[in-house]
């Protein structure tokens, strides 16, 4: 496995892998990875491509700068993982690569990244459409791979790359789950253990919200259902319940069809070091 730190490093290794007639499939990450990432590298080995998996922690996509310095960095636990998945080439490059003295360029999509999620992390995903951007132009992918667990993000990153011609074709990958139904983060290490243990009550709303639906519920009813299940529990915060039409996002109300998305987000831990933990389901009737 290649480990490149320069963009002219991995622009080579790329080079090779097309020479050799292979197709190139794209894992961004932000490394402390767990089995979710690893269903990704999975995916695009699934697919025959020379998986590149880039380990970058974004500083444009952090509104706190308290949590960018937290977020969990083991860089020699995670290219063990990506060695053994199967990876060739891993892109690991300082910050002043990405992002280099003078830069001012960046990329938004001016409704979905201003809109749910987006208002409680303002500026978030302009971060992540400018990064992802900069990697599919340095990469050159055919294939990228993308978690649905931030439901958001994945339609964010589809529309930008519909926008701007990108030729990288986008896919979501299923949520992978602890055995107790909590979606995999790295933000999960930084639960104390009794956070842990009452941040399921996340995927039971979820649940609960599909249970709702099954039975004929209105949004306004799932939405119900959602926010009295988190917020009986007492170690969650609620932070955000958006429930829109799969891929647009776009509100909907009333008695539901088709498939819609649902996004939820809570807060946990002391206000001083909140850890924000986020979920997600389709549904479709």
């Amino acid at each position: 496995m290649l480990v490149c730190r320069s963009i002219a490093e991995i622009r080579s290794a790329v080079r090779d892998f097309r020479a050799a007639g292979q197709t190139v499939g794209l894992v961004p990450t932000m490394g402390a990875l767990h089995d979710g990432h690893l269903s990704l590298v999975a995916a695009a080995k699934a697919a025959k491509d020379a998986v590149v998996a880039t380990i970058f922690v974004n500083p444009t996509q952090f509104g706190n700068p308290d949590d960018l310095l937290k977020y969990p960095r083991t860089e020699q636990e995670d290219l063990a993982k990506l060695e053994a998945a199967g990876v060739a080439a891993v892109f690991m490059p300082p910050v002043h690569e990405m992002y280099p003295e003078g830069a001012e360029t960046i990329v938004e999509t001016t409704q979905l990244a201003n809109m749910l999620h987006g208002l409680v992390r303002p500026g978030h995903y302009r971060g992540v459409c400018t990064i992802v951007t900069k990697l599919f132009n340095i990469v050159m992918a055919d294939n990228a791979y993308f978690g649905e667990k931030d439901y958001q993000q994945l339609q964010v990153i589809r529309r930008m790359a519909l926008d701007l011609n990108v030729p990288t074709a986008v896919h979501g990958v299923p949520t992978v789950r602890e055995a107790d139904g909590l979606a995999m983060s790295s933000r999960n290490v930084r639960l104390s253990p009794e956070d842990r243990a009452a941040s399921i009550v996340l995927n039971a709303s979820l649940t609960r919200a599909e249970e709702v639906a099954a039975g004929g519920g209105t949004i306004e009813q799932i939405d119900a259902a959602i926010r009295d299940t988190i917020n009986a529990e007492p170690r969650a915060r609620l932070t955000g319940v958006d429930i829109v039409q799969a891929f647009t996002l776009q509100p909907v109300t009333g008695r539901p069809s088709g498939t819609i998305g649902i996004m939820i987000s809570a807060e946990f831990g002391p206000e001083d070091n909140t850890v924000l933990l986020i979920d997600q389901r389709e549904i479709t009737l």
